[in-house]
């Protein structure tokens, strides 16, 4: 989760050199910053249940799960974005020799807030669409069962939605599945 603040405009080596050094995460979008906010229990365990369904089912792969610490940068327009989950297969590539920032996401999921769904469905998805690794984009929605599936064929990103707790989301690109149910195992939705 994350909420637009007004700043002066930085470069993207000035935010990288300054971001280090916070004791908070801020993203980093058109030169702004952007500080991330706390999430809700709700956002907290769909992040958590993802990371260890994924994390199991690609244990003995070539891939590796981060969540929500790890960096992601865009380019050629660079963005720095802290998504909740990460799927990098084959050797990652970082930025540099501190070894925080991901170059090379093969998959990218975020669970949405209410007051950051329409930024992550536009802008940084559009950002997210520059990485050349990245092969699908996962939105999570907190507040009912919906997933928002964005998948990479040739130049065109192919749409679908999963709103059934039966529903098995399938991920091509590393060859898996994530059962609805075990997104929302934990979450309790409002009876209205």
């Amino acid at each position: 989760m994350s909420t637009l603040t007004a700043q002066t405009h930085l470069t993207s080596e000035e935010y990288l050199t300054w971001e280090r050094k916070q004791p908070f995460k801020n993203e980093y979008y058109n030169g702004q910053i952007i500080a991330m906010s706390g999430a809700s229990r709700s956002h907290n365990r769909i992040t958590v249940d993802i990371t260890i369904q994924l994390g199991n089912q690609l244990m003995n792969s070539e891939c590796e799960v981060f969540a929500s610490e790890m960096r992601v940068r865009t380019s050629p327009e660079i963005s720095y974005f802290y998504p909740d989950v990460i799927v990098v297969c084959g050797e990652p590539r970082f930025e540099d020799d501190t070894f925080d920032t991901l170059l090379n996401p093969i998959l990218v999921i975020e669970v949405l807030s209410p007051s950051t769904a329409a930024f992550d469905r536009g802008e940084k998805f559009e950002h997210y669409k520059q990485i050349a690794s990245l092969q699908e984009y996962i939105l999570v929605s907190q507040n009912n069962v919906r997933v928002e599936h964005y998948r990479r064929q040739g130049s065109q990103w192919i749409h679908n939605t999963f709103e059934q707790l039966e529903d098995m989301l399938p991920l091509a690109s590393i060859e898996r599945t994530l059962p609805l149910r075990a997104i929302y195992r934990r979450v309790r939705f409002d009876a209205s």
